[in-house]
């Protein structure tokens, strides 16, 4: 059985880090394109990073230069580190696995429940 977790989320400044982590069990990482996204109240879902089976990462425009996506395959666990953090990046983020390599979440057919992450002004 495929399970997602996502863990490290919180509360922080404007200016801040936080790494999330992404523990899966019932799928080996590293065979598949891991994805983070975010959603903020009252906004649709949005793609913020992947990074593919050869690990290649891709981010959106408006995450990039300030968040890194990563793996350890020892661990079977994908982070996301998120630097410069700025209020408009609260939301609930949520670790996913797909087949092929894309934004669209469409492509993604197994989720974790989310982490919340606030970023204060």
């Amino acid at each position: 059985q495929v399970q997602l977790v996502e863990s490290g989320g919180g509360l922080v400044q404007a200016g801040d880090s936080l790494r999330l982590s992404c523990a899966a069990s019932g799928l080996t990482i590293n065979t598949y394109t891991m994805g983070w996204f975010r959603q903020a109240p009252g906004k649709e879902r949005e793609f913020v990073a992947a990074i593919t089976r050869s690990s290649v990462t891709y981010y959106s425009d408006s995450v990039k230069g300030r968040f890194a996506v990563s793996r350890d395959d020892a661990k079977n666990t994908v982070y996301l580190q998120m630097n410069s953090l700025k209020p408009e990046d609260t939301a609930v983020y949520y670790c996913a696995r797909s087949q092929f390599q894309g934004r669209s979440e469409d492509y993604y057919n197994y989720w974790g429940q989310g982490t919340q992450v606030t970023v204060s002004s």
